[in-house]
């Protein structure tokens, strides 16, 4: 059973997905709340799975609150769910620890699938904010970033993610990467999410630096030929 607590300013919105996240057998809606201080306050009580969590709140908000969590709880998953997508909340939220961010257009189906996903260790991305994603991997590579993961995670990438990076760290949009490496975009979309997985970037998001668009990638103190 997956515990999920929500975290909403709006009370029809946190009733409205309490009633039907808990439509769902595998699921349980353990909690509710409606400030960033309140979600600490029920942690401590309801030990949740999975947090949904609004980016505007009142005193401590989403992007705040999902430091203060991963800070102390690191193996709740937090999934953002708002209605804005401000490349500012986006990179705040994934920077802090992050597993998902979704935008509240999203059916409660594909809201429910998003859950079972970051809990199954996979991160979780609305496709209408990936590009912004992708700027911020290359924000990252073109500043003086350098990635902090443990180097055995790195084994688990595939030539074609190592690939996906680099073209990343190149400037590259969705729509480049798939046309230079002859793929779909919804593939290239897949191999960001898997490279947002494999690297544990729901923790961290350092994904790092590659040297303007040379053919290294480096990785704490590795150096990857593409």
């Amino acid at each position: 059973m997956i515990k999920v607590l929500i975290a909403d300013d709006q009370e029809l919105i946190r009733e409205s997905l309490k009633i039907v996240l808990g439509a769902n057998e595998d699921m349980e809606v353990t909690g509710i709340a409606e400030n960033g201080e309140e979600v600490l306050s029920q942690i401590k009580k309801e030990k949740p799975d999975v947090i949904l969590m609004d980016i505007r709140m009142p005193g401590i908000d989403g992007v705040e609150c999902t430091r203060l969590v991963k800070e102390k709880y690191p193996n709740i998953y937090i999934i953002v769910l708002t209605t804005f997508d401000d490349d500012e909340y986006i990179f705040g939220a994934l920077k802090y620890g992050a597993s998902g961010y979704l935008l509240k257009g999203i059916s409660m189906k594909n809201l429910a699938e998003a859950i079972r996903t970051v809990v199954s260790g996979k991160a979780m991305i609305n496709p209408d904010i990936t590009d912004k994603v992708v700027k911020l991997f290359n924000h990252m590579a073109q500043g003086s970033y350098s990635i902090q993961v443990d180097n055995a995670l790195t084994e688990e990438l595939t030539k074609t993610e190592w690939k996906v990076i680099q073209k990343i760290g190149c400037g590259m949009s969705n729509k480049e990467i798939a046309s230079e490496l002859a793929l779909s975009e919804g593939t290239v979309r897949n191999y960001l999410s898997s490279v947002l997985s494999k690297l544990e970037l729901r923790d961290r998001t350092q994904l790092g630096s590659a040297d303007r668009c040379g053919q290294q990638i480096h990785i704490g103190a590795r150096q990857w030929e593409i």
